[in-house]
This record gives C-alpha cells, structure tokens and sequence, in this order.
C-alpha cells in the first residue's frame, strides 16, 4: 500500500529522477512550454511553480535588502540546470542562462499572481508506445 506516500518514482533511480526534474524544469523556463508525458508533467508542475515562487519572493525581499535577491538566486541555481541551448529560427545555437532569465523575465511577470503559473493541457497518445502525452507551459500574463 502507498498510504500516505507523495511523490512519483516514474520508473528510475532518485538521482536520475532529480536529474530528470532538474533539466525539465530549465527547458520549461527556457522555452516557456514543453511537451512531454502526463505523468512527468505532473511532477514536474508542483516543482516548476515552487521556482518561481522561490524566485518572486526573492525579488519582492531583494528590493529592501539585495542580500534576499543573492539568496533566492543561489538556491534557484541548485534546483535548476544552469545553462541551456537551444537552436533559434535562423539554426544558430543560443545560450541561454535559465536562472537569469527566471529571475529577469519570469518572475516578475507573475508579480502580482498568487500561484497558477502553469498550466497542463493533454494532447492525446504518442504514437510509439501510446504513452499519454501533455504539454506543460507558463500561463500567459492577464
């Protein structure tokens, strides 16, 4: 029985699972949406709206003492991968970095927004293995 049991395994070792959340998170606040199976997204969603909470709070502290702002940042860091690349329109590669972005495009977006930062929709089977499949993204600004 699992009582009382949170979390989900999704079939790996905790490493690879923190590994696994570590880079999900960092290509959901890169690109902004992802597409992926049901049951990553909904580990991943818990995950990803508790970033950038991290990272909202830092920046409302951050604005009476800077120490708050070096703090949220330097944990975020921990919980994300750091560097992403990505390949734009014109095929050159583009370097993003993820808490940079998080803290500078994301995080104030939502300023005023309390939770609800994404949003899961189900897109159906993916034809290979019939896994269910969903796209995760960031909700657009009201």
């Amino acid at each position: 029985m699992r009582h009382r049991v949170s979390g989900r395994k999704l079939g790996r070792d905790t490493s690879h699972r923190n590994a696994l959340r570590k880079n999900m998170i960092a290509d959901l606040i890169c690109h902004e949406q992802i597409l992926t199976t049901e049951g990553k997204a909904r580990m991943l969603r818990p995950a990803a709206e508790k970033i950038i909470t991290l990272a909202k709070r830092g920046l409302a502290k951050g604005a009476e003492d800077p120490a708050y702002t070096v703090h949220a940042r330097r944990l975020a860091a921990t919980r994300v991968a750091r560097v992403r690349e990505y390949e734009d329109e014109k095929g050159y590669l583009e370097e993003v970095d993820v808490v940079k972005k998080l803290f500078d495009e994301i995080a104030p977006r939502y300023a005023e927004r309390n939770g609800g930062y994404t949003r899961m929709i189900k897109v159906g089977k993916r034809p290979g293995d019939n896994a269910d499949m969903a796209i995760l993204m960031l909700v657009e600004k009201e």
